[in-house]
């Protein structure tokens, strides 16, 4: 039996509606639409509580290739967001280089800093 007809039987024999195992495992009740249909997988947390919830072991809930599956999920979102992050930082320090003053102008003993958006033919300074 798959975990979406054991969700759903497990619904049932409290006789809840998606609604009310929604409350009271503080998610959407598309959630447990989806995961009932066999569109998606709970995320881990999600399925302790369903776990706790119904008083039975995840591994009564899970097959090992859902299991598999689930953490698998979890592992790509979690490496997607590490992305996600690290790729905002990397175009945030690019487009503040284009704040950063790189060329000098001498005047006098002082050197002036330009911003690259003000240079125009200027000597170099070593």
């Amino acid at each position: 039996m798959e975990f979406n007809e054991k969700l759903q039987e497990l619904r049932k024999n409290r006789n809840l509606t998606q609604e009310q195992l929604a409350e009271q495992l503080y998610v959407s009740r598309t959630a447990i639409s989806k995961w009932e249909s066999g569109r998606g997988y709970p995320s881990i947390d999600s399925l302790k509580e369903i776990s706790k919830y119904y008083d039975v072991s995840l591994d009564d809930l899970l097959s090992n290739e859902e299991i598999l599956k689930v953490a698998e999920e979890e592992h790509e979102n979690k490496l997607h967001h590490f992305t996600d992050i690290v790729f905002g930082l990397l175009d945030c320090s690019v487009a503040s280089f284009l704040f950063v003053p790189f060329f000098g102008e001498k005047v006098g003993d002082v050197i002036k800093s330009v911003s690259l958006f003000e240079v125009t033919q200027m000597p170099l300074y070593i």
